[in-house]
Parts: structure tokens; C-alpha cells; sequence
């Protein structure tokens, strides 16, 4: 679980130092029609994560479960990589945006809501949780909160190239 808190912490880490010297102006302009901006794409950072806590509170009220071993050994680590374009559900997609400082407030909030339920329940009854996610399938409580580092890598690789385009 260290390993993966690790991770959690270090791509949060590089996000926050690229995105903090920012303007709100900037983090606000879409690169494209289409795209996200950087704020959305925090927001939907965000809105991931408080979807993840919540499911899995929701998971870790139910009697523990076992997955089956095929189940155990999806690798999380493909969703760090933006070879394959995923449309994101209803649910997590950003609405609007608020300025930079509330953002990130919110999205740091739910970041330590999210240690603070790994820390509560622990790597033995995380990996006992089984937590439905909509591309993956089921995973293990461990799993899912890899799936959240790994899930922010793959979005400050997109904010690198938002930032990249809108700089030229």
C-alpha cells in the first residue's frame, strides 16, 4: 500500500507544480472546441476521485469479498497511457470550473479523503473490497486506489500537451 500511496503522491506532486504558477485565465482556455481545459481537467480530477471515495465506502460497509485471480491481476497501470481515447461517464465529466485556488483546494481535499480512507481501513481489508469500475471491471480497494494514480498520470500527460498547445 506504501508503494501505491507513493505514487498517488508524487503524480499529484508534478500536477500541483505544473498547474500553481498558472493564471486562472490560462487554466481556463481550451485548447480546442472539443478539449478540456486544465481546469476541467482538474475538476474531473476531482469528480473521479470523490466518486472513488464514495464507492468505496460504500464497498468497505459490505462484508469482505475475495475476487477471483484473474479479477486480481488487471493492470491499472494501462490507464496511465493515452493511446486509447476513453469517453468519460455523466458523472465525472466537469460542468464548469471554479478559479484556480478553489480547484485546488477541492481536488487536494478529496485527495487527502482518499489517504485518510486507505490509512482508516488499511492494504488488508482494502484488498478484501471489491469496487466496480465502469471500464475495468471489478477491482480490489488496492486496485482502485492505483487506478486513481495512475488515472492522474494519465491526465497531467494531457494537461502537458493542453499547456504545450495553448502556449505556441
Amino acid at each position: 500500500m506504501r508503494r501505491v500511496l507513493a505514487r498517488l503522491d508524487s503524480t499529484h506532486r508534478q500536477l500541483l507544480e505544473t498547474v500553481e504558477p498558472l493564471d486562472d485565465a490560462l487554466l481556463a482556455r481550451r485548447p480546442a472546441e472539443d478539449s478540456w481545459s486544465v481546469a476541467e481537467i482538474i475538476n474531473h480530477l476531482r469528480l473521479v476521485e470523490e466518486r472513488v471515495i464514495l464507492e468505496l465506502e460504500k464497498a468497505l460497509e459490505q462484508p469482505p469479498a475475495e475476487l477471483g485471480l484473474l479479477r486480481r491481476l488487471v493492470p491499472t497501470r494501462i490507464v496511465a497511457w493515452r493511446l486509447i481515447r476513453v469517453k468519460a461517464p455523466g458523472a465525472v465529466v466537469p460542468a464548469s470550473s471554479s478559479d484556480k485556488t478553489t480547484s485546488l483546494e477541492n481536488f487536494n481535499a478529496a485527495r487527502e479523503s482518499l489517504k485518510r480512507l486507505c490509512q482508516t481501513h488499511g492494504k488488508a481489508r482494502l484488498r478484501k473490497t471489491v469496487f466496480k469500475h465502469p471500464f475495468l471491471g471489478r477491482l480490489t480497494g488496492v486496485a482502485t486506489v492505483s487506478f486513481v494514480a495512475y488515472h492522474e498520470q494519465r491526465h497531467y500527460k494531457q494537461i502537458c500537451e493542453v499547456l504545450k498547445t495553448l502556449q505556441k
